[in-house]
């Protein structure tokens, strides 16, 4: 299954986002700390509204330990990408990883990548949200992979 990781993520309300995000597509999230605000059950309540108990989430305490964790492709989503998301091949366990909304990633985690994929933007342009940037990239992967939810939803039996 594919999954998302966010990088030292610093805005909760983005965070917050993308768990939504994973938990409507059923994706599982890896947070890869630390953040830049204080991740506990209230704030991500808030941020993360009622789907945050359906988010399967694995916070890391580092880069090097999700790292040693991490199966699979790493595919870093960056402006400095070299192949635009939609011409790339994804695998069923491919990670797609988010960096800083400020900064992204360091050297050493460009470096670690297995493919750095770009979104194309009009000129002039610097970037886009990263929860808007994961929404885009993870439908693209979800669909070649054919692990988009089924249509119409099917009702978890009681």
């Amino acid at each position: 299954m594919i999954r998302l990781a966010l990088y030292q993520p610093e805005i909760p309300q983005n965070a917050g986002a993308i768990m939504r995000l994973v938990a409507c597509l059923g994706v599982a999230l890896d947070v890869i700390e630390p953040t830049g605000f204080i991740w506990d059950e209230k704030r991500m309540r808030r941020t993360g509204m009622d789907y945050r108990e359906l988010a399967a989430v694995t916070r890391h305490a580092s880069w090097e330990e999700f790292h040693q964790a991490k199966q699979g492709r790493l595919l870093l989503l960056t402006t400095k990408g070299a192949a635009p998301y939609q011409q790339f091949t994804y695998q069923p366990g491919d990670v797609l990883l988010l960096g800083r909304e400020s900064s992204g990633v360091p050297d050493e985690v460009h470096a670690a990548a297995d493919a750095r994929l770009l979104i194309p933007m009009a000129p002039k342009a610097r970037s886009l949200n990263v929860s808007v940037s994961a929404g885009i990239v993870l439908a693209e992967a979800l669909r070649q992979t054919q692990s988009l939810p089924p249509f119409p939803p099917v009702e978890p039996e009681a």
